[in-house]
């Protein structure tokens, strides 16, 4: 599966422990992520990670474009919901995205656990399903 990998500058550091305690899984998929985030998981796991331009330059929408031609299976976006983003309306876009292609959205860590462990475990095989109408 195509997993993208996003994080606002305040949780950076919860992506890079959720990274480090989640490699084992993530190591068997295709990563992407946006420019600082995807470095920091990179130097931090070792894991291979496909790297788009930072959010505020238009790595939320290289993502988006994704999700739009099926090309994402799931988003894990930690997002900061307590300091104002420059580049809200990417990120409104992003969520709406997903929404409309039903890729799972997990924007906090909890809930990006219950997918990724849902994932190792196969109950997320849907998405081949839809993928093969």
């Amino acid at each position: 599966m195509n997993i993208a990998l996003i994080a606002h500058d305040k949780k950076k550091e919860d992506m890079v422990q959720f990274a480090i305690a989640y490699k084992l899984i993530l190591e068997k998929h295709r990563l992407f992520a946006t420019g600082t985030t995807g470095k920091r998981i990179t130097e931090a796991t070792g894991l291979d990670v496909h790297r788009f331009q930072s959010g505020p330059l238009g790595g939320d929408q290289q993502i988006g474009a994704y999700i739009a031609q099926n090309e994402m299976d799931m988003v894990i976006f930690f997002r900061d919901p307590l300091t104002a983003q420059p580049h809200e309306p990417d990120i409104s876009a992003l969520m709406r995205l997903s929404d409309v292609y039903n890729v799972p959205l997990a924007t906090n860590m909890g809930t990006a656990e219950i997918l990724l462990r849902g994932l190792d475990t196969g109950y997320l095989d849907w998405r081949n399903v839809l993928d093969n109408e």
